[in-house]
């Protein structure tokens, strides 16, 4: 048996040595990745930190174009309504104040404004962020599209042409690219009534209260677009700022004050002479009986015609149970030559209306639906036969009066009409009785005066009377008649309103006398 030696079961290519190099060459790839990863992400956030740095610089450009005007900031622009601006306005920056009417968010770094003046003098204004962050940065359109409606402001833009002129709005064919805005006067996030509801019709005209009570506990309504709802007589008395702000009652101040003016024009181009008269009496002049002279500045008239004048009228306030806030006074010598007067004075006022605020009466009539005003060529009686049952020596209620009115346009093609000799009986005290027949209507003899008062179961040294007669015995007064002209029903009449209280600037009734 011979000896074979022992060997190894491991192959000679198998050694240890190649298989821990190749391990090792895997984990420096593996490291060398995971730092080329992480050196990404370093550079990744540092660009992002750097964009965002960059980003709050270039906010910080635009701080002083927008925020809360505290009256230090000075903006050198010229100032132009909005009514005025033309082309020779185009390219040029103007200055404008003005109500934010309404505002849009377009994406994060444009806004649209529609800016108001007075009535419906309204433009639409551009905000987009400048790329440079510079005079507009996102931040400040975002400012600008936050504002809450009807904020006040003051803006600074350049006027240029749109791309498409909007329908909504008064002055379409140019708009304002904004480059400053600053909010004078803030409104809060919800108002008592907003514009949209304050410019329709009157939907209740109860003055006293609303129909829902929660409405004016809550004090809001709603502001919208389209289909907006009218609110409340009381709600618009309890908002007279937004009441007072809606174009269609800007444009019924505007006829009440055409109406004043033209009054004026009229009596003083035939040599009537204006004065004041007082408001406050010692003692009542009419209460809620007919004891008392009508609260009136008729006395004074009376006075002024006794002192010497010859043709006078005053222009003021009267406080009474009922809203004939503004009367006029005139006054004249014949009883027909008093109401040849009065109708000339009306006539001219009714014609200077239709010609001087056609465009006022328009926009009243898209609010308060009514036909034109009907004007006679030329005076004439008017009985109509379907008045007969109306006798001469009664009073006409007013829905007679209404009757009558809708039976004289009908007939006559007019809206205005006089009716002469109005019944004695319904008449006050100080009228004079007409001779013939003795049933029809001033006083200017003492002793007549007290008679006639004694008739209507007055007695002529009560407080507030006594004073009336003693003007009568102070001096001789010549013979003497005028009237007493509502500016607020002229208006009311002539507009159509549903009520005279709108036609009023600061209603005063039995229960309100605010604001």
């Amino acid at each position: 048996m011979g000896l074979q030696p022992l060997t190894s079961p491991v192959p000679p290519d198998s050694s240890p040595v190649p298989l821990l190099a190749g391990a090792l060459k895997k984990a420096k790839a593996k490291a060398k990745k995971e730092a080329e990863k992480a050196r990404r992400a370093a550079e990744q956030q540092a660009k992002q930190a750097a964009a965002k740095a960059a980003a709050g610089n270039t906010e910080g450009l635009a701080m002083d174009n927008y925020g809360d005007d505290h009256h230090t900031i000075k903006v050198e622009a010229e100032r132009v309504a909005l009514k005025d601006i033309g082309n020779d306005h185009l390219g040029k920056t103007i200055k404008v104040r003005a109500w934010i009417q309404n505002s849009r968010m377009q994406g994060a770094k444009m806004a649209f404004v529609e800016l108001r003046e007075e009535r419906k003098q309204a433009i639409q204004g551009v905000v987009a962020a400048s790329a440079e962050g510079k005079p507009v940065s996102k931040q400040m359109v975002k400012w600008i599209g936050a504002l809450n409606l009807e904020s006040y402001v003051l803006v600074e833009a350049k006027v240029e042409k749109p791309l498409e002129p909007a329908k909504s709005i008064r002055v379409s064919d140019y708009e304002l690219h904004i480059t400053k805005c600053y909010c004078t006067a803030a409104d809060p996030e919800v108002l008592g009534m907003g514009l949209a509801v304050s410019d329709k019709a009157v939907t209740n005209l109860d003055d006293e209260y609303a129909s829902d009570a929660k409405e004016i506990a809550e004090g809001v309504e709603n502001l919208s677009v389209d289909n907006v709802p009218g609110a409340s007589m009381a709600t618009h008395l309890n908002n007279p700022v937004m009441h007072k702000r809606a174009p269609v009652q800007q444009v019924i101040a505007d006829v009440r004050m055409t109406v004043r003016k033209l009054f004026s024009e009229y009596l003083e181009a035939r040599k009537f002479v204006q004065f004041e008269a007082s408001c406050l009496i010692n003692a009542a002049s009419e209460g809620g009986s007919n004891a008392y002279l009508a609260q009136s500045p008729q006395v004074y008239k009376q006075i002024e015609i006794a002192g010497g004048r010859k043709r006078v009228f005053c222009i003021g306030p009267v406080f009474r149970a009922e809203n004939s806030n503004t009367p006029r006074h005139m006054t004249e010598d014949d009883y027909h030559e008093v109401m040849h007067m009065l109708e000339c004075v009306l006539l001219y006022i009714f014609r200077g209306t239709q010609e001087r605020c056609a465009e006022q009466v328009a926009l009243v009539r898209t609010v308060y639906h009514s036909e034109e005003f009907l004007l006679p060529e030329a005076g004439k009686e008017v009985r109509p036969e379907e008045y007969r049952n109306v006798s001469d020596d009664e009073d006409i209620s007013t829905p007679q009066e209404k009757a009558l009115g809708a039976l004289v346009r009908e007939k006559y093609n007019t809206d205005f009409y006089v009716l002469d000799k109005f019944p004695e009986s319904a008449r006050s005290f100080y009228a004079m009785e007409d001779p013939n027949p003795r049933r029809f209507s001033l006083i200017h003899v003492p002793d007549v005066l007290e008679a006639r008062i004694r008739k209507k179961d007055v007695d002529p040294a009560s407080p507030g009377i006594k004073y009336y007669v003693d003007i009568f015995r102070s001096a001789g007064v010549p013979p003497h008649g005028g009237d007493g002209i509502g500016l607020d029903r002229v208006v009311a009449w002539y507009l159509n309103l549903p009520s005279v209280h709108l036609a009023s600037y600061y209603l005063r009734t039995p229960k309100r006398l605010l604001p």
